[in-house]
């Protein structure tokens, strides 16, 4: 097996290729110049930019962000034009069934409360209505607005 390798790493330093980047499967770097001279990417000081996690304070336990509860309203696409919107996050003091119910009367949409084992109580409504259950949560004093997150397309 490692015979093979060293032909196959043989024959590809032959060919006339200007500059080439080969990542091997042991995860050494090579780098390829037209005088066929092989330079190990650890010889070089280049350092690689670290990627940007935009889920790192969501996975941070530790972290002051986990501190700060957020009334989460998400939307759903279900088939063709029809969605849901799904809150998730309110305070176990409050009645879900009652602000249900307000909800489907303000917006005039169906609706109900779903319980999730990972979740917890969480509240269904037809159609994308993200902006109207934010609006609806402040100025019912349910929430502040700081504590609002909205996801979706």
């Amino acid at each position: 097996m490692t015979g093979e390798r060293e032909r196959e790493r043989v024959r590809r330093a032959q060919l006339p290729i200007a500059k080439t980047l080969i990542i091997r499967s042991d995860l050494s770097f090579l780098v390829r110049r037209p005088e066929k001279q092989t330079i190990f990417m650890s010889e070089l000081d280049v350092q690689i930019p670290t990627a940007f996690d935009p889920f790192a304070e969501a996975n941070a336990e530790d972290s002051g962000a986990g501190t700060k509860e957020y009334v989460h309203i998400r939307v759903q696409q279900r088939n063709g034009r029809k969605s849901l919107t799904t809150v998730q996050g309110l305070k176990k003091d409050f009645s879900y069934n009652k602000i249900l119910k307000d909800l489907k009367k303000e917006f005039c949409c169906n609706g109900t409360v779903v319980q999730d084992p990972e979740l917890g109580q969480v509240i269904q409504l037809q159609g994308d209505q993200r902006k109207n259950v934010s609006s609806f949560l402040v100025q019912a004093g349910i929430v502040k607005k700081d504590n609002i997150k909205i996801h979706g397309f």
